[in-house]
């Protein structure tokens, strides 16, 4: 008696397997290095500093924008003034430092103003600055 298969191996799904393997491993790496861009789509000219101070474990940065349409961004969400003023009364928040990153042309009373609401909301604060050397025109 000869017996037959009656299972037949489709060659096909073999050649799929290297495709999905490569597509899997391509969704990794762009999950994982996601997570390490600061502000996507926040090209800030900082201003410059010959001194660097080394920076301070989970800050809490407030980006201010210049330009033609200033912005105000807390945690990579835009804000206002007001929000930004609530978001500090957290009770979640206390004891972090906050660290201002503002472009060289924001008004210099917009920085202020934001440092004096962080320091009376008992925050300490720090102004971000490029180093020297990686400074652009």
């Amino acid at each position: 008696m000869k017996l037959t298969r009656t299972l037949k191996i489709r060659l096909d799904l073999f050649l799929i397997l290297p495709l999905v393997n490569v597509l899997f491993l391509a969704l990794i790496l762009f999950v994982l290095s996601s997570r390490f861009t600061l502000q996507p789509g926040l090209a800030l000219r900082l201003p410059t500093s010959p001194f660097a101070l080394e920076p301070p474990v989970n800050p809490l940065v407030i980006t201010v924008t210049g330009d033609f349409a200033p912005a105000l961004f807390l945690r990579e969400r835009k804000v206002t003034l007001q929000e930004l003023e609530e978001s500090l009364g957290d009770r979640q928040l206390a004891g972090r430092k906050i660290i201002i990153r503002a472009d060289r042309s924001t008004p210099y009373e917009r920085i202020a103003e934001i440092g004096h609401l962080a320091l009376t909301k008992g925050f300490p604060v720090a102004l971000a600055f490029a180093p020297e050397n990686e400074a652009k025109p």
